[in-house]
């Protein structure tokens, strides 16, 4: 399990727009990795919004946001033209990414046991060096979370 202090796995994946892109993009930058179910569903898209509605004061305190699910390249990019998202969503079809980061694994839902995405959001900063881990995230106020 990845902790607080410990370096943030590398990783690599295309973007919405088929551009790969890598942990170290972000190099100098803090950066909010977020890892979330699917696209369009309620609190999916309650998160996304939420972040999208405070990006001004993330980029003014110098934090990049990314976001990270299993969904491909086509369903990112109508997500983001959908909600007029201004940030990158990586699609991670193998789960590669979201193994990497402890977000892939058991889940219940309605008493039935499957293995899915856990949504998670991870603070790395400048150094690549994760800053916080926000397990219980409140997909309606997500940005508070993290500010």
């Amino acid at each position: 399990m990845l902790k607080i202090g410990d370096k943030a796995p590398d990783f690599s994946g295309k973007n919405q727009d088929g551009i790969e892109v890598r942990l170290e993009d972000f190099k100098g930058k803090n950066l909010v990795l977020y890892f979330y179910p699917k696209d369009n569903t309620p609190g999916c898209t309650a998160e996304a919004c939420d972040l999208r509605d405070n990006y001004d004061r993330f980029k003014a305190m110098g934090y990049e946001i990314l976001g990270v699910s299993k969904d491909n390249e086509k369903s990112h990019k109508g997500f983001i033209e959908k909600f007029n998202l201004p940030f990158a969503l990586i699609s991670d079809t193998d789960a590669t990414i979201l193994k990497a980061y402890d977000a892939w694994g058991r889940k219940k839902f309605m008493g039935r046991e499957y293995d899915g995405i856990i949504r998670k959001t991870f603070v790395i900063g400048t150094d690549g060096i994760i800053k916080d881990i926000i397990e219980k995230v409140d997909t309606k106020k997500h940005s508070a979370q993290i500010i």
